[in-house]
């Protein structure tokens, strides 16, 4: 939950998370491989949207046996380190605009973004605490306004690809309908929207578990681990998703765990 896929989640004193989707609410932590639960009684969140928000598919062994970590050692390290890791299912929407902010920000940073935005133009959940506002709600702010958040060049983006949205109220669902191909080539029609941003909302918002996000982070591995020095991000992002397969996607999740634990080991 503090791994970069999602940004509204915060660890208690407690070691329970609470964080947000949508208008949901949840407190939530493990006791030993069970995962418990709860809700403030106005929040209307059930047990089925939470499995779902965790992916606690039945087939998870059966994607995990998939992956190629037989014959890779860099992905069977980092599995075994991560034992249990899944892709969270956050609304696509959410997911475009965290990663919008994402560009030269580090997590700390995108989370401080996504509080601010919503403390100001979301509606709340309970009091104190927000959700994000929606896209249409976001058509109606202007460029300077969201600047004056500390959203600097991004709010740009934000505005224009607000504003486009607007005016396809059916882009969400087309998206999540179409292949993974077509769905990125729609993402990056968006102001502000590269293959990274896309595959990051394609990955972590629409379900398209193929798709492999390249950042700095995962450029290094893959050079270092699969000889790919050199090579152009979209090279490597193709390399990955013909590489991992169809559920290359959390394999980049894998990688990235593995080597962001090594970087925070190096700094401290």
């Amino acid at each position: 939950m503090d791994g970069g896929q999602a940004f509204r989640w915060r660890l208690n004193e407690s070691g329970s998370w609470t964080g947000i989707w949508g208008q949901n609410l949840v407190e939530v932590c493990l006791q030993g491989e069970r995962l418990e639960w709860r809700r403030p009684k106005q929040v209307s969140v059930n047990r089925e949207e939470v499995l779902r928000y965790f992916a606690f598919d039945p087939p998870y062994e059966e994607i995990i046996d998939e992956l190629p970590w037989r014959s890779d050692r860099f992905l069977a390290n980092a599995m075994e380190r991560f034992h249990g890791l899944r892709i969270l299912r956050q609304p696509l929407g959410e997911a475009l605009f965290a990663f919008l902010l994402s560009t030269v920000k580090s997590i700390p940073q995108i989370k401080e973004l996504c509080e601010l935005t919503a403390k100001k133009y979301g509606e709340e959940i309970v009091p104190g605490i927000y959700a994000l506002p929606t896209w249409e709600r976001l058509a109606r702010v202007s460029e300077k306004e969201l600047r004056a958040l500390k959203l600097g060049y991004r709010a740009k983006y934000v505005t224009q690809t607000a504003r486009m949205l607007a005016e396809e109220p059916d882009f969400f669902s087309e998206v999540e309908e179409a292949t993974y191909e077509q769905a990125r080539g729609k993402l990056m029609k968006l102001p502000g929207v590269g293959g990274k941003v896309a595959d990051c909302a394609l990955l972590f918002g629409a379900g398209k578990r193929e798709a492999f996000p390249v950042d700095t982070w995962i450029a290094k591995v893959m050079a270092s681990g699969y000889g790919l020095k050199d090579w152009r991000l979209e090279q490597v992002a193709a390399f990955g998703r013909a590489h991992f397969g169809r559920f290359a996607g959390l394999a980049q999740q894998f990688l990235f765990s593995a080597v962001r634990e090594k970087q925070q080991g190096t700094k401290a």
